[in-house]
């Protein structure tokens, strides 16, 4: 038998499978790592606000933020909200409101505010369907939360 036949066809082999198999890990952990377009459950009354610390109990009034490095942040207010991507400048995948109205999750370009009186840290707004009259668009809405107050009654 040739040396060929005996040792470099069996190696060849074995380092072509084990090409396949270590391609096909790879692969799985690069899909597997995707960042999710859709918000993330929140457990409510356990999950902490991220800016002020606050459980996030009030469903009508939650919002979420994913940054890229796949965490995903809760909150309690849409303003506290906006004053966490203010003073963290995280690098952002997406944003989620609470739908002030009903049980669903608006994203940042289908979301509008309008009043709403009280609101959990007192910024004084509730996330609606963009389009929905009398209300602000998302600029609009994180202006006026910055301007005002941190929510906790100090002004900025």
């Amino acid at each position: 038998m040739s040396s060929f036949s005996t040792r470099i066809l069996p190696l060849s082999l074995l380092a072509t499978v084990l090409l396949v198999i270590g391609g096909a890990i790879t692969w799985s952990v690069v899909a597997s790592a995707k960042l999710s377009d859709a918000p993330a459950d929140i457990v409510w009354d356990k999950a902490a606000c991220a800016a002020c610390g606050m459980h996030v109990g009030e469903p009508p009034f939650a919002a979420q933020a994913t940054t890229t490095d796949g965490r995903v942040h809760a909150f309690d207010d849409p303003g506290c909200l906006f004053l966490w991507l203010d003073e963290q400048r995280p690098e952002v995948h997406s944003l989620f409101f609470r739908h002030h109205r009903e049980p669903r999750w608006l994203s940042r370009t289908a979301a509008a505010f309008v009043a709403v009186m009280p609101t959990p840290m007192g910024f004084g707004f509730g996330a609606v369907d963009a389009g929905t009259p009398g209300a602000i668009d998302y600029d609009e809405c994180k202006s006026r939360c910055l301007e005002r107050t941190t929510g906790h009654g100090e002004k900025r």
